[in-house]
């Protein structure tokens, strides 16, 4: 409250008081103004500062809340895209006895995970190594990992019949490789930000690692290499482009581009090999010649940035059943995989009717149901020890951060 407002209270309004301040008329008083008897019929003006009008902040705090919220776009993007990954699961072990589940699996294949990689690389253009982000990404994608990779080993062990199989955290197994590739991915965040040209050169990237067949499998590192483009793309978009693709005409275009996508899947499922669509090997190391890699590379880079454009084209923009769901996509993920590996070794494919077309779709229809049961936020609740843990004991307290606090 500013001194200007303390004679309010006085008789009249215009008595002065025992300092002899004589409270002046409102439009002085509105800037701030005091009036001090001096001894004769001067008044002398002296300028206080008024302090900032408070109800500015109620709306500064309302500008902040809206900042924070969720787009709904992006977790019902997330949402179907990790429902289309456990579809591709279940379908794998179908590919064999129909040429529709291959298609299917190969069409999937093609953008479901670019389009979650992108979804993650836009999602991390604030990422710096800012003490806060960084514990977050220790606790949030490398603990986490760790967890994962010693429960799927285990996994492996006792129900997938090889009691030998070894416990190591340098070779991912399964679906843990998308953790280990997130955690380098983020951590380059600032050099991709900082280089001229980031995508051609995380393109270079992948193109030499499809033509290394030396890199090995430790961490995974085919993969990360392979598929680092599509987060550097995530990285550099903005939400204009966006924008873009949530035309009415974009949806247009993209049904005739969809619908050639599955065709061509369908004419290369029993010709082409789909490890290409794993990007974990090499060219080499897939029995092709080495410039076959830098051909492959760039054609599935072109072919899935089109099929992801194509399908964030339909990706609902506004609040739907399941938007809430696309917070959970990271349990949903490492979670199925439990099923999806056990049903593998404890051969639930074995029924035959589940290799007819009604069988197919049974097993699609359970697998998005399972995916949908294990993103919600019960689940998310159930399982933060092993996916969010705080662990502030294992880490310093920021003076910094501190004060801010204060």
């Amino acid at each position: 409250m500013s001194e200007s407002g303390r004679g309010h209270g006085q008789k009249g309004g215009t008595e002065p008081s025992a300092e002899g301040r004589v409270p002046l008329p409102p439009e002085n008083a509105a800037r701030g103004a005091l009036a001090t008897g001096t001894g004769s019929d001067t008044l002398v003006l002296k300028r206080v500062r008024v302090p900032a009008e408070p109800a500015a902040k109620p709306a500064e705090a309302k500008g902040k809340q809206a900042a924070k919220r969720r787009d709904p776009f992006f977790d019902n993007a997330k949402y179907l895209a990790i429902v289309l990954v456990a579809m591709g699961h279940a379908w794998e072990p179908l590919r064999g006895d129909s040429r529709a589940a291959s298609a299917l699996y190969i069409f999937v294949y093609t953008f479901h995970m670019p389009a979650f990689i992108i979804i993650s690389g836009y999602m991390s253009r604030s990422f710096d190594m800012r003490p806060d982000r960084l514990r977050r990404l220790i606790t949030g994608v490398a603990v986490p990992y760790v967890i994962f990779e010693v429960a799927y080993t285990l996994l492996k062990r006792t129900a997938g019949g090889d009691p030998d199989y070894p416990f190591s955290l340098l070779d991912p197994w399964y679906l843990t490789w998308f953790l280990i590739a997130l955690f380098v991915w983020r951590l380059t965040t600032p050099i991709w930000k900082l280089v001229r040209w980031p995508v051609p050169l995380a393109l270079a990237i992948a193109i030499l690692a499809a033509i290394s067949p030396d890199i090995g499998d430790d961490l995974d590192m085919q993969r990360v290499l392979q598929f680092l483009p599509f987060f550097v793309v995530g990285l550099k978009l903005r939400p204009e482009h966006f924008q873009l693709v949530r035309r009415r005409e974009a949806r247009l275009l993209s049904l005739p581009v969809l619908a050639g996508g599955a065709l061509f899947a369908y004419w290369a499922a029993p010709r082409m090999n789909a490890a290409w669509f794993y990007h974990r090997d090499s060219a080499q190391e897939l029995g092709a010649p080495g410039w076959t890699g830098v051909v492959m590379t760039l054609a599935l880079f072109g072919c899935s940035l089109v099929l992801t454009a194509c399908f964030l084209a339909w990706v609902p923009r506004r609040h739907m059943w399941f938007t809430a769901l696309g917070a959970g996509t990271l349990y949903g993920y490492l979670l199925h995989g439990f099923l999806a590996k056990g049903s593998r070794f404890g051969d639930w494919y074995a029924a035959e009717w589940l290799h007819t077309p009604v069988g197919e779709i049974a097993v699609t229809l359970i697998a998005a149901s399972v995916i949908t049961v294990l993103c919600t936020p019960l689940v998310q609740r159930l399982f933060k020890f092993a996916m969010e843990p705080e662990m502030r004991w294992a880490f310093r307290r920021d003076a910094e951060e501190l004060a801010k606090r204060r």
